[in-house]
């Protein structure tokens, strides 16, 4: 649970300084009982290609790891209005309207986290591809098989995201292991990662503490696709 404490803190930090105060407690209390599996992903990327724990390190790596969580947050949220328009009735507007904002908030900050870093292109693109989706997707039928594929995506799209961020973080490109990990996990988890508490201690292969004990190995890398 030490990587998903450490991203929570990293990605609170991140948004400090967001008013007013109501939108700021949503903010907060979004991070607070989201599901860290793409920030702790991101960590134990960095250290199984890695030499030491990112998490004792002063280099940045649990910032860029917080820069994909912030990034998956924003998205996820998105993809929630998109699919219920609080804004078409009356009584739920302007909650929907505060969730819009912190959507936008989220994308910002992580994209402003991940800057600079080798996974800042693979942040854009990520994005991208939801953006593609989600309009493709009010073209297919509720339900169908394409809808739910294209909102899948999303999670297989961030996790790809979170290895990469975490292995260019130490200088190393993502290994088949690490990858294939990060697709076992997306397929697993549909359309969400599962909320865990920070004193659980997880048994399911999605939690954020069984993230530490997946096989992982340090194979030839590959780079990004």
């Amino acid at each position: 649970m030490e990587q998903a404490d450490s991203c929570r803190r990293a990605a609170l930090e991140a948004v400090t300084d967001v008013e007013p105060a109501a939108l700021h407690e949503y903010i907060e209390s979004t991070l607070e009982s989201a599901s860290m599996v793409p920030g702790a992903l991101t960590l134990e990327s960095a250290r199984t290609v890695g030499s030491t724990d990112p998490i004792g390190r002063d280099d940045g790596i649990v910032t860029h790891a917080a820069g994909v969580q912030l990034i998956y947050e924003g998205l996820r949220l998105t993809r929630s209005l998109a699919h219920e328009e609080p804004w078409t009735d009356p009584e739920t507007d302007v909650d929907g309207d505060l969730e819009i904002l912190a959507a936008d908030i989220f994308v910002a900050r992580g994209f402003y986290l991940l800057a600079r870093t080798d996974a800042a292109d693979k942040a854009v693109r990520t994005v991208q591809a939801f953006g593609r989706d989600q309009t493709h997707r009010l073209e297919d039928r509720d339900g169908s098989d394409h809808a739910a594929t294209r909102d899948t995506n999303l999670e297989r799209d961030v996790l790809e995201l979170a290895v990469l961020a975490g292995a260019t973080a130490v200088d190393e490109n993502p290994s088949p292991s690490l990858l294939e990990t990060a697709d076992e996990i997306a397929a697993a988890a549909g359309t969400s990662f599962p909320a865990v508490e920070r004193s659980a201690i997880g048994t399911d292969p999605l939690s954020e503490r069984s993230l530490e004990d997946s096989p992982t190995d340090r194979a030839t890398s590959v780079t990004d696709s």
